[in-house]
């Protein structure tokens, strides 16, 4: 499914690249072709020009001409625009662009001045719904909860920030056959507890009777005796039952069980800076699962398969076949795909979305494929609404495998945070000009950048091994060095406080200087494509581009020292620009800037 940016053509500023394609295409349409050979790319070179179009290369099968010929014929009328510097037609049919100084300061001019620095909002927003969270009750945030939250969490900001509705929701596992043996375990635990007391018909406790720690001891513990002690097992079976058909004891159990976890995670997410709107979980979906079952059967699609309730999900267009997707077991009990439908029933009644957006292991592609089916199959959600799921690689060590403690277990992601805080705080320590207190503080931020970015920068979908030590560094493409890139330019600008700076931005000096001018103009462009594409990597790339640029233009110009106030006033503008669109895209990767480094 393309997701296309509706945006206002009423008084909106063109990306660059829009900018100099209209020119090439009204000049093609011109000289007798059509507009779409008229595209405009980033040049591959560019060491010989800062744009290229392409388009006269394949214009020329159409029209039987040499591609050269025609280049020749675009160059020609386009020579004497002001735009240009030079744009050139090189053989075998290539046309170079390189724009003129002046152009491009008073574009970089006119985009600082811009709400949004030109970005466009949707015109029509949309309610988007983004189910990124996906842990469970009683367990412990641990690695393999990193991805889904972390892109997730962008993913979220980036739809806000374009002007959609957007809903985050944590969908915790809070229900199934986990519960019935955390309850097993601690009817012998704690056998005396009024829970367990069918007869009992007092007020429950408050207080739970466990602490988080001792929850996430007792769902391992018991999880391994139900595989070794069939006896235990069915017990817990039969526990999870009457818990879903509502024993007053164990729903009392059942919520102190959901108020301890979720605390607990709350501090946890917190400590990612993942913010969620919504705590549901699985159980909030369970009402909707009778109804749901019985109209599929009364409509025709689903139907009993070996005992199972079952719904055809194969199409003609299919390279490979799809099994039904099953929506009852043969024992009654519902499954992943039951579940997921009837919470989209749930988020139909209550905030009728036109998008959802999934994070979850790629690895679970068929689930979401075939429940996805069926919610269009059924008109559970509207014939135009977006189902999207977004299929996460691993997270690997250096050995190529999916990342554990040295142990061999898998580690906890409040563990995985605290490693990196350490590592930030005593690389910070090593040129200690800084409190412990502030050391600690900065480390915090720069940690959490360095994870977050870590991550962000791989696309999605690919693997990535994890390096702490590659992530920390404050050189290279990482979180760290882009916020040392934005901390030098804050300390920069704070020299001149007081002082009234405000441009315009003019013609460049130097080389480097047209290089970050060049690179700010790319700014729309790519939180655009981020967000069609879903793809928060692409504004890491950018902002790591962006960074480059900026330092090598700071090590080429003393920006304070510069006698000429015209220039200077230029330079200090361009600086403010960088820092607001490099802070405005850290906060849609989901990270904060210290004060200083």
């Amino acid at each position: 499914i393309i997701k296309y940016v509706i945006l206002k053509e009423r008084d909106k500023m063109k990306k660059i690249f829009d900018v100099i394609s209209d020119i090439l295409k009204t000049t093609f349409v011109e000289c007798g072709y059509d507009e779409k050979y008229g595209a405009v790319t980033v040049s591959n070179r560019p060491d010989l020009c800062q744009f290229q179009c392409n388009g006269a290369m394949a214009a020329a099968k159409e029209y039987k001409k040499a591609p050269f010929m025609i280049s020749d014929e675009i160059v020609d009328k386009l020579k004497e625009r002001k735009e240009f510097e030079s744009i050139e037609s090189v053989k075998p049919g290539f046309i170079n662009i390189t724009l003129n100084s002046a152009y491009l300061a008073e574009y970089v001019d006119k985009m600082r001045k811009e709400e949004l620095y030109g970005l466009e909002k949707e015109e029509n927003p949309r309610t988007v719904v983004v189910d990124y969270g996906g842990a469970n009750v009683a367990k412990p945030l641990h690695v393999g909860h990193l991805r889904s939250a972390i892109i997730g969490e962008s993913i979220k900001r980036i739809n806000k920030f374009m002007g959609n509705n957007v809903i985050g929701d944590v969908h915790l596992g809070d229900w199934g056959l986990q519960m019935g043996l955390i309850i097993t375990e601690l009817s012998q635990r704690q056998p005396n507890l009024p829970y367990f007391d069918e007869n009992y018909d007092g007020e429950y406790p408050l207080e739970a009777p466990f602490t988080i720690s001792q929850l996430e001891e007792i769902y391992p513990c018991a999880s391994a005796k139900s595989k070794e002690d069939e006896e235990y097992k069915k017990r817990a079976q039969i526990a999870t039952l009457e818990l879903q058909n509502n024993r007053r004891g164990y729903r009392a159990l059942w919520q102190h069980i959901i108020n301890v976890s979720v605390a607990d995670l709350r501090k946890n997410y917190d400590n990612l800076n993942v913010i969620f709107d919504l705590w549901k979980g699985e159980s909030d979906a369970q009402p909707y699962i009778p109804g749901m079952i019985d109209e599929l059967l009364e409509k025709g699609i689903a139907y009993e398969s070996q005992g199972a309730i079952v719904v055809d999900i194969a199409e003609d267009s299919d390279s490979k076949e799809l099994p039904p997707c099953i929506v009852r077991k043969s024992d009654g009990a519902a499954n992943y795909e039951t579940s997921d439908l009837a919470t989209l029933i749930e988020r139909e009644e209550l905030y009728s979305p036109d998008e959802y957006v999934y994070l979850a292991d790629k690895r679970q592609e068929l689930h979401y494929t075939q429940f996805f089916r069926v919610a269009k199959k059924a008109a559970i959600v509207k014939d135009d609404a977006i189902l999207k799921f977004i299929g996460f690689g691993t997270m690997n060590g250096s050995d190529g495998k999916p990342f554990k403690t040295r142990q061999g277990g898998v580690l906890r992601l409040e563990y995985l945070i605290k490693e990196i805080e350490d590592k930030v705080y005593e690389r910070i320590m090593e040129n200690r000009e800084t409190s412990e207190e502030e050391a600690r503080r900065t480390a915090k931020i720069v940690g959490l950048a360095a994870l977050k970015y870590g991550d962000l920068s791989n696309q999605a979908s690919k693997d990535y091994v994890f390096d702490v030590e590659r992530f920390i560094s404050f050189e290279g493409n990482t979180g760290p060095y882009i916020l040392y890139t934005m901390v030098r330019i804050k300390s920069i600008l704070s020299k001149l406080e007081g002082i009234d700076y405000n441009g315009p931005i003019i013609s460049s000096v130097s080389k480097t200087e047209e290089n970050l001018k060049l690179k700010l103009t790319g700014y729309m462009d790519v939180i655009y494509k981020a967000y069609a594409e879903y793809a928060p990597h692409k504004i890491c790339q950018y902002i790591y581009e962006l960074s480059d640029s900026f330092n090598s233009f700071y090590h080429e110009n003393k920006v304070l020292a510069q006698e000429n106030e015209a220039v200077k006033k230029s330079w200090i503008c361009l600086l403010k620009t960088t820092l607001d669109i490099l802070a405005l895209c850290v906060d849609l990767l989901g990270f904060d800037v210290p004060d200083r480094m």
